[in-house]
């Protein structure tokens, strides 16, 4: 539960973070708010009412995730790579991707690689703001291609993206086998 806490608040104050950036400042204010609330399985669904929020600001108060359109696609799109990237790292690490630190249905396969992306999730964000698909085929689907190869900040280092999810899912697995949520490694953006 504590691990599954402080993923949660990397990724809402990551969110936060990019707010600010894009100029977005009350929202941002409101998403740092909450992560000093989020409480053990998050209870009180700050992870959802930060998802909200964040959404909302970025794309229009109409936008729905649920919503069929292009940058849903374009979303979807770059979460589907990052989480086969964190199947990867679950698999290598001998873990099983289908128990979840607090994903837990039934019907998905990947329930723990689910988890330990959160905090990446930013890195698609970013891509589909700063493009803002009106439609989403092969050539928007490009705009995802060398992603994993952008930098980041890593237990004091530049390193690729694709870099830095070994290393945080290292981190987290440390955490969990020696009940000790101080090795998690966070990345930073750069």
């Amino acid at each position: 539960d504590n691990i599954w806490r402080d993923i949660v608040s990397e990724k809402i104050r990551k969110q936060a973070d990019f707010l600010r950036e894009t100029g977005y400042e009350e929202q941002a204010i409101l998403l740092s708010g909450y992560t000093g609330q989020i409480e053990l399985a998050d209870a009180t669904n700050r992870e959802g009412h930060a998802a909200k929020v964040y959404f909302n600001a970025l794309f229009g108060m109409d936008f729905s995730r649920s919503k069929e359109c292009a940058i849903n696609a374009a979303l979807n799109y770059g979460y589907g790579i990052l989480l086969s990237c964190f199947n990867r790292e679950v698999i290598a690490n001998g873990y099983i991707t289908q128990l979840g630190l607090f994903h837990n249905n039934m019907f998905n396969q990947f329930n723990l690689s689910s988890d330990l992306m959160e905090p990446f999730r930013i890195l698609v964000d970013r891509i589909v703001v700063k493009n803002k698909p009106e439609k989403f085929d092969s050539e928007e689907k490009m705009n995802f291609i060398y992603m994993l190869e952008d930098e980041v900040m890593i237990d004091g280092k530049h390193q690729y993206i694709s870099n830095a999810i070994k290393i945080y899912c290292k981190s987290i697995f440390d955490a969990l086998n020696e009940n000790d949520v101080s090795l998690i490694k966070f990345y930073e953006v750069i």
